[in-house]
């Protein structure tokens, strides 16, 4: 099983938005979990999380910790898809409790109350191709899938 979830291919593009994707979240979860780039750091990010959002607080810890944690991992290339679907989750969270109700645009001119959802929407996109796909070149997925199964590995799977 962990193979399957490790397995990727040698594709630049793939590394390129895997990196990229990183980064952005990364970033954000920067913000919420170390106060970094203009961010509450964690102590604020619950408190509103918990008080002004209502999000209960084992999940408003899983929203930092998916924002940051995902985004170093898509940065590495380690456990991709499961730091993509963490990702994901975050962004169908946000669409469902937040976002969904200000409508698809994001809110470029300052008209709307809100932000939309058409950001979340290519972050879906995005994940889903990294889950699909893996994490591409340059990844610690690609070394550990490409990596020689230990010899104690390969006796267990021949008893």
């Amino acid at each position: 099983m962990i193979r399957r979830l490790l397995a990727t291919d040698d594709n630049t593009a793939t590394a390129i938005l895997r990196v990229v994707l990183g980064l952005v979240f990364f970033a954000h979860g920067a913000q919420k979990m170390l106060g970094w780039f203009g961010g509450y750091g964690f102590s604020g990010t619950m408190g509103f999380f918990t008080s002004a959002v209502h999000i209960p607080a084992p999940l408003a810890f899983l929203a930092i910790a998916a924002e940051f944690f995902g985004g170093l991992g898509l940065i590495l290339g380690f456990l991709t898809r499961i730091a993509a679907f963490g990702i994901a989750v975050n962004m169908l969270v946000a669409i469902a409790a937040v976002h969904g109700a200000f409508g698809f645009f994001m809110n470029w001119s300052g008209a709307q109350k809100g932000e939309g959802f058409e950001y979340h929407l290519l972050v879906l996109a995005l994940t889903a191709f990294l889950m699909i796909r893996g994490a591409g070149a340059f990844s610690a997925d690609r070394a550990l899938s490409a990596a020689e199964p230990s010899r104690t590995v390969q006796r267990l799977a021949h008893s």
